[in-house]
């Protein structure tokens, strides 16, 4: 069985190399097609626009090497993308408050989205690189969690549409690398935070922030003591740039090793917004993980990376871009 046939027609891009990018007008992939444009790279961004945003790319629109394409990764890809020399696959939605109310459409559009263009890359030549997640190790009894670690997750649980649909796209990377020798790269993200993030994302970042700058309660669920790290969006895109190029198919981590607890995280956005704001304590949701910490010991030999950007200047930035959304509001 194979994906819905679509024409594949070779992309005209005047010789330059061409790069797709599906979500590329959310939070990370509007950053990845920046970075693939400023490398000179001629880039098409597919998207539905169910939780990402146009004017995420409004600074791409007036360069002639960006093209923006709404479609849907669980149908029929379009032809014009045959010629990509690159795949970046980042359509899925990311945040457990959006993908919650749509788990069909994310577990459909990780899987499905991911069978298809390694059906392309295998018909092409390109090289794929799948955007996934910390979410495949679930709430870890590892600690801190190494790649080799393969996760405590619950299958029938509500994130569950959004962890299992990640480890099945890994799972068909690495079918389709042993057994069609499709050129593949796998990414586990761990949280990203940064300019663009959605205001109304749901994750803690988002969440701490906005309720900041309106005055409203910081809401802390369970005790606070649960621990995430949190990586600047431009120390991540450039991971997953690299790891694109580099002779190693992952799964790598990519995220920060310095681990916050909730509390923390909180004191610190209430600081740095000046805000008067309380903290206030809920029931902790089912299948929240308590500690979730990358080993990134791999990532640092393969790609001679580590995140360089300290949590409080990039939630500087990301206050400020914040801020002006409070205001545009």
């Amino acid at each position: 069985m194979t994906p819905a046939a679509s024409t594949v027609l070779p992309f005209s891009s005047g010789g330059q190399r061409l790069a797709v990018v599906t979500g590329g007008a959310g939070f990370l992939g509007s950053h990845l097609c920046e970075r693939l444009v400023a490398d000179d790279w001629r880039v098409i961004a597919l998207d539905n626009l169910s939780t990402g945003c146009a004017t995420n790319l409004d600074r791409l629109r007036a360069s002639p090497r960006f093209e923006f394409v709404r479609h849907d990764v669980t149908q029929p890809l379009p032809g014009t993308i045959g010629g990509a020399h690159r795949l970046f696959n980042l359509a899925c939605p990311a945040s457990p408050h959006k993908y919650q109310r749509i788990p069909v459409q994310t577990t459909l559009s990780s899987v499905v989205g991911i069978w298809q263009l390694l059906a392309l890359a295998e018909q092409t030549g390109a090289r794929v690189l799948q955007a996934s997640s910390s979410e495949v190790y679930g709430d870890p009894l590892e600690h801190p969690q190494a790649e080799t670690y393969r996760g405590h997750v619950n299958p029938i649980g509500p994130r569950a549409c959004y962890d299992e649909g990640k480890r099945c796209a890994e799972t068909l990377c690495f079918a389709y690398h042993l057994e069609r020798s499709v050129a593949i790269r796998i990414a586990r993200i761990f949280n990203t935070y940064g300019p663009r993030l959605s205001s109304d994302d749901g994750r803690v970042v988002s969440n701490f922030i906005m309720q900041a700058l309106r005055g409203e309660p910081l809401t802390v669920y369970g005790d606070g003591r649960q621990t995430r790290t949190f990586c600047y969006v431009d120390d991540t895109i450039d991971a997953l740039y690299r790891l694109m190029n580099a002779e190693i198919e992952g799964p790598l981590n990519i995220g920060s090793p310095i681990e916050y607890t909730v509390v923390e995280l909180a004191e610190i956005v209430l600081r740095l917004t000046a805000s008067r704001s309380r903290i206030e304590y809920r029931a902790l949701p089912a299948d929240d993980p308590q500690r979730r910490c990358p080993d990134i010991a791999r990532t640092r030999r393969h790609l001679d990376w580590q995140p360089k950007v300290n949590l409080e200047d990039g939630l500087r930035e990301t206050i400020g871009y914040m801020r002006t959304q409070v205001a545009a509001a």
